[in-house]
C-alpha cells in the first residue's frame, strides 16, 4: 500500500476502490504506517528513488503473505512517501508532521547529518510524549557516531557503519602489494569527514608503507565539475583513490576521472551503481572496487532467485540497484512487531534488540543480528571489483551498463564487527 505525503493517491482510483468496499473489508485492521522521509528530488534524487523502490518491494512482499500478525488480526504495511528534497530542515518539518499523525516508524538513511538531526528530535519528542513514541529505522546513514557516542534507544541502523565498511575495504587494499600511494577524498559533512579520518588511520595501521599523498573534502551535492579535484589527484601521483562519496558526487567524480584519463584504482563505498559503472566505462574494469552487504553476482540459488524477483518487479534497467539490507529492515520490523504483539514503539524496540533475522524469509540468503548494545545490525560484507558482463563471475550487469561486479572477498559479520562506545539510558 502506498500513500504520498500521508494521503492516498491517486484520488480518483481511491474513490473507485472505495465504492467496492464491503462491510468486511471496511472493518479490516488499520494498516501499520511507515513514514519514509528522504530526498526524492534535488541533487540526490536518484539515490532517494532507489531507496523508495526497494522499500516498495519489501512492503509488497510482507503484504503478499497477509501482512503482520497481531492479536486483532493481520495488518498490512503502508509506505508513506515524504520528500525532504535533501534538506535537513525540511526533513525535521516532515518528521513533526509524521509524529502529529502518530506514525510510530520513521524510515530515513541518505545523509548522516539528517539522521543525526532526526535522532535528536525523536529523543526529545519521545521524552515529552511517552504515549506517542516513534522509532527511526536507518538503512543508509553510516556515520559511526550514530551507534557510538550519539546512539539512541530510538534509533536502529540496518546498514554497516563506515568503520565496518572501511575494515573490509582496507583489508583488500592492504593485500595490493604494488600499491604505494593513496589519495583520500570525501564529502564535507560528518560522514565524509569520518571516512577520510578513519581511512588514514586504518591504512597507517595495516600498511604503514603506503603514503597518503592527498586528502580532500568537498561541498556535498554542490560540485558539478570534479575536473579540478581529479587534476590534484593526478598531480599527486596517487595509484588509488579511496572515497565514501555517494549519489551524483560519486558518479561525477568517476566520470571526470575517466574523461581525464586518470589511471588509478577507486576503492569506494558505493561505486557499484547509480550511474557510476556506466560513467567510467572500460576504465573501471579491474579498477573500481565497492563494498556492500551483497551484490547480484555473489552466486548461489537464493541470491539468484532474490535478484530475479526484484528485476521481475522492476524490469527497467534504470531501476536496478537492489539492497538486501532494506529488505532485511522491513522483514525484521515485521518480526519485531509480531514478537512484541504490539506496534507501540518501546515494545517494538525491545523486540528488535538482539533479534536474529530469519534468513528463510529471503530464501536463506542473508544472516544478520541486531546487536542490542548499540542497535547496529551485524551482517556479512562483500568487496567486489568492476568487470565486463560475461567475464568469469560476472553473470549480471548493473543498470544495463554492460558492467557488473565480481566478488573479490566475502567477510563474515564477525570479521567486520567493531567495538562500540554506546551507552543508552533506559526509556
Amino acid at each position: 500500500m502506498l500513500t504520498v505525503g500521508g494521503a492516498p493517491a491517486p484520488a480518483a482510483a481511491q474513490a473507485q476502490v472505495a465504492e467496492r468496499i464491503d462491510g468486511a473489508a471496511a472493518s479490516a485492521p488499520e494498516p501499520i504506517r511507515l513514514a519514509l522521509i528522504e530526498g526524492l528530488s534535488g541533487s540526490f534524487a536518484n539515490a532517494g528513488e532507489a531507496v523508495f523502490r526497494n522499500l516498495v518491494w519489501a512492503v509488497e512482499r510482507v503484504n503478499a503473505r497477509g501482512g503482520v500478525a497481531l492479536p486483532d488480526g493481520r495488518h498490512k504495511l503502508e509506505l508513506q512517501r515524504h520528500d525532504s528534497k535533501g534538506n535537513t530542515e525540511e526533513a525535521l518539518v516532515l518528521l513533526r508532521a509524521a509524529l502529529d499523525r502518530h506514525n510510530a516508524f520513521i524510515l530515513q538513511g541518505n545523509s548522516s547529518a539528517t539522521a543525526a538531526a532526526l535522532i535528536d528530535a525523536l529523543d526529545k519528542h519521545n521524552e515529552r510524549e511517552p504515549t506517542k513514541r516513534a522509532l527511526l529505522l536507518n538503512y543508509s546513514a553510516v556515520d559511526v557516531a550514530l551507534t557510538n557516542e550519539r546512539c539512541s534507544f530510538w534509533h536502529f541502523r540496518f546498514d554497516a557503519h563506515s568503520d565496518m565498511r572501511l575494515a573490509a575495504l582496507t583489508d583488500v587494499l592492504r593485500d595490493d602489494t604494488a600499491l604505494k600511494k593513496v589519495y583520500l577524498i570525501g564529502q564535507d559533512y560528518s560522514f565524509g569527514q569520518q571516512v577520510v579520518k578513519r581511512a588514514r588511520e586504518m591504512i597507517a595501521f595495516k600498511r604503514p608503507d603506503i603514503e597518503i599523498v592527498g586528502s580532500e573534502l568537498h561541498p556535498i551535492g554542490r560540485v558539478k565539475d570534479f575536473a579540478p579535484y581529479v587534476s590534484k589527484i593526478r598531480a599527486s601521483g596517487a595509484q588509488a583513490v579511496l572515497t565514501g562519496n555517494w549519489g551524483n558526487d560519486l558518479t561525477l567524480l568517476v566520470k571526470a576521472a575517466r574523461e581525464m584519463g586518470l589511471a588509478a584504482k577507486f576503492y569506494t563505498f558505493y561505486g557499484n551503481a547509480l550511474g557510476a559503472p556506466a560513467a567510467i566505462g572500460d576504465a573501471g574494469v579491474g579498477a573500481v572496487l565497492a563494498v556492500a552487504e551483497w551484490q547480484p553476482n555473489v552466486g548461489g540459488r537464493a541470491s539468484d532467485a532474490f535478484y530475479a524477483a526484484f528485476r521481475e518487479r522492476f524490469p527497467d534497467p534504470h531501476d536496478d540497484y537492489v539492497h538486501v539490507r532494506m529488505q532485511v529492515m522491513v522483514e525484521m520490523l515485521a518480526s519485531a512487531i509480531e514478537r512484541a504483539r504490539s506496534t507501540e514503539a518501546t515494545a517494538v524496540a525491545r523486540a528488535l534488540e538482539g533479534l536474529r533475522f530469519d534468513a528463510a524469509r529471503l530464501g536463506g540468503l542473508h544472516d544478520a543480528v541486531m546487536r542490542a548494545g548499540d542497535h547496529q545490525l551485524q551482517q556479512p560484507l562483500v568487496v567486489s571489483v568492476m568487470d565486463r558482463v560475461g567475464a568469469k563471475g560476472v553473470a549480471r550487469d548493473v543498470e544495463g551498463s554492460g558492467y557488473g561486479f565480481r566478488t573479490l572477498r566475502r567477510f563474515e559479520a564477525a570479521q567486520v564487527e567493531q567495538p562500540h562506545r554506546c551507552s543508552m539510558p533506559p526509556p
